[in-house]
């Protein structure tokens, strides 16, 4: 019998529900590099409309979609703003660098974002032939390395403006935008007038096995129709995987906000701990906690992994917890149990 973990290492470690994949076998199909898969298109309209776009790219992974971002708004030598902990920096394979031959101006933001204020000081006079021309602003959201952290859409309104006025493209790694929504209610649309390109990641929150989508104008995404060629990325019965997207647009968006009050049960739980030095605020479905010097890190996931529980550390005395859609109320239980069990 195969041993059943609680795995809080990712929201991407979740299986197809029943009806998840009774919808991928169902699915309509045809070859998506002509064009032709009635699923995928169906898709990339749901979601374009749903955020008020033009149009949609559906892509294998969220860092093919950025990627491809990154390149629609950039020259080679150009250079792109983001936080020092933004995925597209961190966790991308230096692919700013190796796809589109920019540099990066990192910004030090709160928990993954920065300010308008930043963004302007960050700013390279583009007369200025010794520095590299500002191009691109990414945004992340929610941060994943900011524990979860939720942009304040008034900010993100007043950096578009501006990256608007100077020219300059505006992208969003929306990877767990709809975890953002469900913290603070606002909606797809609130979205879409604010950046030029989001890409949307399908296989974590909401649960599906493979698959982002990049939305922007149809000129836009008509250039990443060929990017994502030059990148290996063309699929052809891709209505199978994208079957998936569309059960989970309809069906596991309102079950974010279970990940998020279990987040919220684990952080109380960690924070009434002598031995945890910190948790992050938490606000979505990512909780982030550091632990005091007293109780080594590797010490402390051999403890939760002799209870079957799995996690990992996210930087020097760091752990990350994940929540999602396999981790249920009983399996939270047990997790509060044995962390409340702990004996030195």
């Amino acid at each position: 019998m195969e041993k059943q973990w609680i795995d809080l290492r990712s929201d991407t470690v979740t299986r197809p529900s029943e009806g998840m994949l009774k919808a991928m076998m169902q699915a309509r199909v045809g070859d998506d590099v002509f064009g032709e898969d009635p699923t995928v298109i169906e898709l990339e309209q749901t979601l374009a409309n749903m955020f008020g776009m033009e149009a949609g790219i559906f892509t294998p992974s969220g860092t093919m979609a950025n990627q491809i971002a990154i390149k629609l708004h950039t020259r080679p030598g150009d250079e792109v703003i983001c936080d020092e902990t933004a995925h597209v920096y961190l966790f991308e394979a230096g692919g700013i660098a190796f796809n589109s031959g920019c540099s990066v101006r990192l910004l030090k933001g709160d928990r993954g974002r920065f300010t308008l204020q930043q963004v302007q000081e960050a700013l390279n006079e583009p007369d200025n032939y010794h520095l590299a021309v500002s191009r691109l602003v990414v945004a992340e959201n929610t941060s994943n390395k900011g524990g979860g952290s939720v942009w304040d859409i008034e900010e993100l309104r007043r950096i578009s403006s501006f990256t608007h006025q100077k020219g300059l493209g505006f992208h969003l790694d929306g990877a767990r935008l709809f975890n953002a929504m469900a913290f603070n209610g606002t909606q797809p649309r609130d979205y879409g007038v604010i950046f030029d390109t989001i890409s949307i990641c399908l296989s974590k929150g909401l649960g599906t096995p493979v698959g982002s989508v990049l939305l922007g104008s149809k000129h836009d995404i008509t250039r990443a129709r060929r990017i994502r060629k030059v990148l290996g990325g063309g699929m052809r019965q891709a209505g199978y995987l994208a079957a998936a997207g569309l059960y989970a647009l309809k069906n596991n968006i309102p079950l974010l906000k279970e990940d998020f009050r279990r987040a919220q049960t684990l952080g109380k739980a960690l924070s009434e701990l002598r031995f945890v030095d910190e948790v992050f605020p938490v606000e979505s479905n990512i909780l982030i906690f550091r632990l005091k010097d007293s109780m080594p890190a590797d010490r402390f996931l051999n403890y939760l992994k002799a209870h079957d529980i799995l996690a990992l550390t996210f930087g020097p005395q760091t752990i990350r917890f994940v929540t999602h859609l396999d981790f249920t109320d009983e399996m939270l239980a047990k997790v509060v149990k044995v962390l409340a069990e702990w004996k030195e």
